[in-house]
This record gives structure tokens, C-alpha cells and sequence, in this order.
């Protein structure tokens, strides 16, 4: 990266803000659903009525919790909420409820692919703000967002480079997901990043004066406006300019960045402690207790598939992108010698039938793991081969029935060898052709006749000895 002599190097860190998947918002009974006609989903307490009195939902705090220990944070036995003043239609109180020198988790990190570890500088808890619509010069205020809870998510400047940028949004999304906080829509707007990012010599270490763009809700967008602002930076400075410290918003339509505000530092925003709500106290039992309720992390899955089940690296990403699709795996597995098998009928027929990413989040089939597990059972007695699965799972995912609803005992008999020599006889005299194209050495030629034989078998012939049964016939 960089122009002219100086080459420069791209130093960024993220505030991802996570909405959390409760029932109900952080300060009151309001429901948190996503939707709902404007200011609908609202009461005194969330837009901020004098006298009115917050109450904290335990259950954001234990999300925090999870959110911390699944990225390797440590957890405060004491925290506490602050007051952050600021004045904009979003906020009617004119403050917002959030936590600033004694936040819930501090000092994690996620490791990326390349080995490098994202440090975590901490995670807090706080309320979301309402949403601003801008129409014909008028603006509207839905405050059916406020008081949703999030977390917020900071990083330190560790990122060097786009791709670790995304692969860390992606990593994040994934392990929210598989905890069980939140559905991490970026979409819908309940995984929201905000990035900073400057621009440095390579080869010093001296930051340099970072810009943050603000509510980023895609990673193809955030990775756009990173590439942007850097090539802007870097060209600010060549040309003799310095680069601003302000906030920017990101305009997908024609790929740039612009100014929102100058940015605020934490003085600006008069921190103080929220008076109207206790101290936070997470006692070490409480939180081993959380700790056990954690599944598998997608990384630690997706090692034990390739580790254990001798599962490809790429397949076994596949299978650990969703909790649901691991989850239906690690069921369909159980017992059995060959969860390999198993991979490749979920990745090859059932990713088949679901075509969207939300379809494969979901993995709403009608073929439960016990019916998957049933029919590779059989495959791996070898009471059927492997053409007779395919077919019979097919059916299985049509109708939702096990496989013994279209496997008979006879088609488990497999077949004799006297019936075997028929069914290539069969062939070899109906495909003449074919015949003489093996002759003539055309080595294809015998797929032909093996397919006329699985046929005539319905998938109870064994390719092998099916081949060479017709090579030795042929002669």
C-alpha cells in the first residue's frame, strides 16, 4: 500500500456496536422486536420522561458476560453505568446510559487465521439511541430503537490490512451468533461497526491522526470505505496536507467518505455516574456459572472436525459458519465411524435445498439428524451403497420420512454374484456402442455401461466389482 518513496501502512481499530437479543429493552418492559409501526414499542421510561426511573435488565448483563467470555475477556467483579451527554433527537433525555471507567470485560482478544491476535480493549453495556428519518427537509424520530440493549465491542489499532478487518467482523458475527446474544443482521441493523483509521509510514510506530467512519452496516461497505479513506489519507499527505481528526459517514452510492461532525473525545461528553442505578456486582460463582452454558466456539468446532474426523478445512468451515448447521451435524454423527459421510450429504444435497445464507442459518429441513444418522448407519454396514443413499435421501428431504420408508430388506440384501453378471450382460448387449468405444481404447466408454448396471440394480451394484465384472465379460 502507498504511492511515491514513502510507503504507507493502514492502521485501524473497530467499535462494533451489538444489539442484544433480549425479549425486552435494558431500562424498561418495552419489547425489543424488530419493526413495529414508529414510537410504538415505546413508554415514559425510553423517550426520557421527567421522573421516570431506569431499571437494568439482568439479562444484558449476562449477555455481556457471554459476549466476554467467548472472546477471552476478563470479567470486572465490580462495574458500574455512566451518564454520556450529548444533544440530538436520537436521545431525548439529551444523555445516554452507558459505562465508561468501569466497563463489563476488558483485555480480550480473537485470533485470525493469519495468527494474529485483535486485542480487545473491553466490552460495556448501554442503550441504543432512536432513528433519525430525513424526508423532504423534515425529519422524523422513531424512538421504538431506544433502549434496545447493546454492547459495545473496542478494539485496539491492531488491523493492518482490509482483509483483517473483515475476517474479524466475520469471526465477531459468528461467535455472537453461536452464543446466543444476538443475530448480529447487519442488515437490520443490529451489528453496526464504526472504524477508525489512520495512516502511517511502514515501518514507524507513532500513530497517526485517525478519522472514525461511522455506522458501517455491511462488511462489502466497510471494506469499501476503509480502502477509500486510506487512499484519501495517503494522498492528503503526499500532496502536503494533514489529515483532520473527524467523524465521517460513508456514502455507498458513489464510494466516498464526508464529514459528520468534528470528533468528540470522552471529555466532551461530561462522563458521569448514572445516580439512578446500583453498582454492578458479578461474583466469580456467577460468572463460572455463565461460563458453563457456553456451547463450542465455531474455532475449537471447526479444529475438532479436522482434527478428529479427518473433515476438510474448507468443509469443515462450512459446517461450523452456523450454530444450527454444527449443531445438526454433531447430532447426525453421533455413534457412527465415517461423520465424513455426514459432512458430505449435508454439503452436497441439503446446501442444495437452501439458498440463501438466512435459509442455511436457519437449516429449518425436514430431515431430522436421527434420519441422517440412520441412512449412514446402513451406508456403513454396507447394507447400501453409496448412488442408493443419494437417492434415498432425496426422498427422505421431499417427504420428511425416515429412511426405511424407501429402503426394503431386499434392497439391503445387496446382490449375488450370478445377478451381477446378469445385469452386465444386460449392458454389454444393450450398449454395443459403448463396447466398442472401450475397445478401441476409450477408457470412458465403461462409465456408460456402469451406469446402465446401477440402473438396473437401483444403486445395490458395487462400482468396483460392477467395473470389473464388465472389464473381465469384455475381455
Amino acid at each position: 500500500m502507498g504511492g511515491g518513496a514513502v510507503k504507507y501502512e493502514l492502521v485501524a481499530g473497530f467499535e462494533t456496536h451489538v444489539e442484544l437479543s433480549t425479549k425486552t429493552k435494558i431500562f424498561c418492559s418495552c419489547t425489543t422486536a424488530f419493526g413495529g409501526e414508529p414510537n410504538t414499542h415505546c413508554c415514559p421510561v425510553c423517550i426520557g420522561l421527567p421522573g421516570t426511573m431506569p431499571k437494568l435488565n439482568e439479562r444484558v448483563v449476562e449477555y455481556a458476560i457471554m459476549a466476554g467470555l467467548a472472546t477471552d475477556c476478563e470479567i470486572a467483579e465490580i462495574a458500574k453505568m455512566d451518564r454520556k451527554n450529548y444533544c440530538y433527537p436520537d436521545l431525548p433525555k439529551a444523555y445516554q446510559i452507558s459505562q465508561y471507567d468501569r466497563p463489563l470485560c476488558e483485555h480480550g482478544h480473537i485470533t485470525l487465521s493469519n495468527g494474529r491476535q485483535i486485542r480487545i480493549l473491553r466490552i460495556h453495556i448501554e442503550e441504543d439511541a432512536g432513528k433519525l428519518i430525513h424526508n423532504h427537509g423534515d425529519t422524523y424520530v422513531d424512538y421504538n430503537r431506544g433502549g434496545v440493549p447493546l454492547i459495545e465491542i473496542v478494539t485496539e489499532p491492531d488491523f493492518r490490512s482490509i482483509d483483517e478487518a473483515k475476517e474479524y467482523v466475520e469471526r465477531l458475527q459468528q461467535i455472537m451468533r453461536y452464543i446466543g446474544v444476538s443475530d448480529c443482521r447487519m442488515q437490520e441493523g443490529s451489528m453496526r461497526c464504526d472504524v477508525n483509521i489512520s495512516v502511517r509510514p511502514v515501518g514507524s510506530d507513532t500513530l497517526g491522526t485517525r478519522t472514525e467512519i461511522k455506522n458501517m452496516n455491511s462488511i462489502t461497505n466497510i471494506a469499501k470505505a476503509m480502502e477509500y479513506e486510506y487512499e484519501r489519507q495517503v494522498e492528503l499527505i503526499e500532496s502536503g496536507g494533514t489529515v483532520v481528526q473527524e467523524t465521517l459517514r460513508y456514502d455507498d452510492a458513489d464510494g466516498t467518505t464526508s464529514p459528520m461532525r468534528s470528533k468528540e473525545d470522552a471529555h466532551d461528553y461530561r462522563y458521569f455516574r448514572e445516580p439512578d442505578l446500583v453498582t454492578i456486582s458479578v461474583p466469580r460463582s456467577r460468572v463460572e456459572e455463565i461460563r458453563a452454558t457456553l456451547p463450542e466456539l465455531p474455532e475449537q468446532k471447526k479444529r475438532r472436525y479436522i482434527d478428529d474426523y479427518g473433515i476438510p478445512e474448507k468443509d469443515a468451515a462450512m459446517l461450523t459458519k452456523y450454530r444450527a448447521i454444527a449443531e445438526f451435524f454433531d447430532s447426525a454423527s453421533d455413534g457412527l465411524q465415517n461423520p465424513k459421510a455426514v459432512s458430505n450429504f449435508i454439503i452436497g444435497q441439503m446446501f442444495r435445498r437452501l439458498e440463501t445464507e438466512a435459509d442455511k442459518e436457519a437449516f429449518d429441513l425436514s430431515t431430522t439428524p436421527a434420519h441422517l444418522r440412520e441412512l449412514c448407519a446402513l451406508l456403513e454396514a454396507g447394507k447400501i451403497r453409496n448412488n442408493l443413499a443419494k437417492t434415498v435421501l432425496e426422498k427422505m428431504l421431499d417427504s420428511g420420512k425416515p429412511v426405511t420408508a424407501f429402503v426394503s430388506e431386499e434392497d439391503m440384501a445387496g446382490l449375488s454374484d450370478d445377478t451381477l453378471a446378469e445385469y452386465c450382460r444386460s449392458a454389454i448387449a444393450a450398449m454395443p456402442n459403448a463396447v466398442a468405444d472401450y475397445k478401441g481404447g476409450k477408457e470412458k466408454a465403461l462409465m456408460a455401461l456402469l451406469g446402465n448396471v446401477m440402473k438396473q440394480s437401483r444403486g445395490r451394484a458395487d462400482a468396483a466389482a460392477v467395473t470389473v465384472k464388465l472389464k473381465e465379460l469384455i475381455g
